[in-house]
């Protein structure tokens, strides 16, 4: 075990109006705590000089890296400037300096650090899936909820240029009444013997808590419950493509979970929903992820930063005709939405929201429990396509 950890000052030297936030951040030696949560946002955030509140007041941050490998954290906190590291988890949580314990460790390994820092008192913002098992991410929502802790569960696809370019589209009542989504999600992920594979082995193994599912399912169930509804019942069918793949150090393995899942949901309001999922796909699209929308007034089709919409006024009128050609464009007759304002990487809004909330003691809508739902979702799709049934959810599970 190996601790670095220096005072936290009251304030930011020659400032006494910035607060610093002390926040404990494990797990960022992977690709997403580092590069999402390390450096675009709370590096960015601390390098800025902190964010400034509605009420004039500013908070800074300062991060205190923990993982297992102390050669790892240093050279991360070397590289960054970072003074603060240790391996060790619990001495991190009783030191009432870090206020903030913010989770991006492998789904396996979440929730036994969640339980520790419910326990220890800590506000916690975590990635997801936020537990391996419904029953258990209930469970954590409830017991944060009954010590008083707040809670954040990272919701990054609703802060994507393309979805927020959505969500002024509906707020602004263009679709009339929406209809149905159709999302496409996914990309070719190599198999890794003649060419790396893009992501890691341990995402096909369905003992190690991989499979798409699990992996994206919970991110449908928030974009889903907050752009058009919440989820009312889920058919599934998942499939593994392709068992033979082979892992970092190019040795053979079978595939144990899935690699591409096709959906449809069922959504308060009479929306349905259909969303593929999958990692043996080769894209023809102009994204990787993209939801066409449906209404009586409106369609459009958005990206992660695109967003085109096309009004009933200018729809065409085909007709179906099998023994002519059809020379019409149909790309042509959608007009970009346009931008308007300057969108932050989503990641780093998200922190600054959450940080801000935590600071003023207003609710978060984003919590362990909307993180439970998700968990919900994605284990009774598995259960969907295991039975070959459609799945109605729990409204209330587990209080």
């Amino acid at each position: 075990m190996t601790t670095t950890l220096k005072p936290l000052p009251d304030a930011m030297p020659g400032s006494s109006s910035v607060r610093e936030i002390g926040i404990i951040m494990n797990g960022v030696s992977g690709r997403m705590g580092y590069r999402q949560h390390l450096v675009r946002s709370i590096l960015a955030i601390r390098d800025q000089g902190g964010i400034e509140l509605s009420d004039g007041s500013r908070i800074t941050v300062r991060p205190l890296l923990v993982g297992r490998s102390e050669s790892k954290l240093a050279e991360l906190a070397a590289r960054h400037g970072i003074e603060d590291y240790t391996t060790d988890l619990d001495a991190a949580l009783a030191d009432p300096r870090w206020e903030i314990y913010a989770d991006f460790l492998v789904t396996k390994a979440r929730a036994a650090a969640l339980r520790k820092a419910i326990a220890a008192g800590k506000t916690i913002y975590t990635e997801k899936p936020t537990a391996d098992t419904a029953e258990e991410a209930f469970e954590l929502a409830n017991l944060a909820a009954a010590a008083g802790v707040k809670t954040g569960v990272v919701h990054d696809k609703l802060y994507l240029p393309g979805l927020q370019k959505l969500k002024r589209l509906i707020d602004s009542g263009f679709f009339g009444r929406i209809l149905s989504v159709r999302g496409e999600f996914g990309y070719w992920v190599f198999e890794g013997d003649w060419q790396p594979a893009q992501r890691p082995s341990w995402n096909y193994r369905a003992e190690d808590g991989g499979g798409i599912i699990v992996d994206m399912y919970p991110h449908w169930n928030y974009v889903l419950e907050n752009l058009f509804g919440g989820v009312k019942s889920v058919y599934t069918q998942a499939s593994i493509h392709i068992a033979d793949r082979w892992d970092e150090k190019g040795e053979h393995y079978t595939a144990t979970a899935e690699d591409a899942a096709y959906g449809v949901f069922e959504l308060e309001g009479g929306v349905v929903a259909q969303i593929n999922s999958s990692w043996t796909v080769r894209v023809n699209r102009d994204e990787l992820v993209e939801f066409h929308v449906d209404g009586t007034h409106g369609s459009a089709v958005v990206g992660l930063f695109g967003a085109k919409m096309q009004h009933r006024n200018a729809t065409p009128k085909p007709v179906w005709n099998p023994d002519l050609a059809d020379d019409h464009d149909y790309a042509a007759d959608w007009a970009e939405v346009p931008t308007n304002e300057i969108f932050a990487n989503g990641f780093r809004q998200q922190w600054e929201e959450f940080l801000a909330s935590y600071v003023h003691g207003t609710d978060y809508p984003f919590d362990l429990m909307a993180g439970a739902r998700g968990v919900q979702l994605a284990e009774a799709a598995l259960r969907s396509s295991r039975e070959g049934c459609k799945v109605v959810l729990d409204d209330s599970p587990l209080g």
